[in-house]
């Protein structure tokens, strides 16, 4: 039997659009896993947002956070983490230019310590942040070091003309990515990171290559992870560009889609089963 490396992207993947984890596709992982194949998860949210999915999911996997720019090993110290922040005066650069369109607000991370350049109560409840910010302040004065990301939320009637000025100035040093609804925040990370970068250090540590990777995706920051696995597989509720970087498509977050692909590509019991053995 082929071992595989699964990879889930956790919004709009993994998670229902109310962040839970559904119990068929619990349970099917946990089958797979009894199978013999691994589990891991790369997503562009910091680790600490994503731990309690991991801790749940039982990983004992490295984690890809930040869309590559950090992969570590919660559990084994023997790994050598991998950390790409942004270069500290190109960020400061992106600042200034933020400034300058008036943005409503940035957030840079450092790995797992966030900065807030304006410090606002409804700006931290719609990112639902576990920790209190690191500082506040004119990110440009409370940065000492390059954000691992920085997260831009821009003015809705001159987003699109900032983003253009920053991939205009910025494009040899950085990877920009928009979100779409309901937040609309620009994400800048360094150039040259990506999911499937950071994969590649995790298929290292599996010992397996990345031709064994079956990758689950959404969106655009998806988009390197579902072209260079073996198998990449979009949700039926993925953007028509992940779409088009998989090889495969299957059903919606909402619908299933994880669970009802890898019983039938991995030949595990399906929901049914799972109902008479209760």
């Amino acid at each position: 039997m082929q071992k595989h490396l699964i990879v889930l992207d956790l919004d709009g993947t993994l998670l229902k659009d109310d962040k839970t984890i559904s119990t068929r596709t619990y349970k099917t992982l946990r089958e797979a896993r009894k199978a013999g194949h691994m589990i891991a998860i790369a997503t562009g949210r910091p680790y600490r947002a994503s731990k309690m999915y991991y801790q749940q999911l039982g990983l004992d996997t490295p984690i890809v956070n930040f869309n590559g720019a950090y992969v570590h090993h919660p559990g084994d110290t023997s790994f050598r983490t991998y950390h790409s922040p942004l270069d500290l005066k190109t960020a400061q650069t992106i600042i200034d230019t933020c400034q300058a369109f008036q943005v409503n607000n940035m957030m840079a991370e450092v790995v797992d310590d966030v900065f807030l350049h304006d410090y606002d109560e409804t700006f931290l409840d719609m990112f639902a942040l576990s920790t209190e910010p690191a500082a506040s302040g004119n990110l440009k004065n409370v940065l000492r070091h390059g954000p691992t990301s920085l997260l831009v939320y821009p003015k809705s009637e001159t987003a699109h003309q900032l983003q253009k000025l920053i991939s205009g100035e910025h494009a040899q040093g950085i990877e920009q990515r928009s979100w779409g609804a309901p937040h609309h925040m620009l994400e800048i990370i360094k150039t040259g990171n990506n999911k499937a970068v950071g994969l590649e250090k995790v298929a290292e540590y599996c010992n397996v290559s990345m031709q064994d990777i079956i990758a689950f995706g959404d969106e655009d920051n998806d988009l390197e992870m579902l072209s260079q696995a073996g198998t990449g597989v979009a949700m039926g509720n993925a953007a028509p560009e992940a779409k088009q970087a998989a090889q495969d498509v299957t059903f919606s977050n909402e619908d299933e889609g994880i669970a009802v692909y890898l019983e039938e590509k991995l030949h595990l019991r399906s929901m049914a089963t799972f109902q008479k053995d209760k």
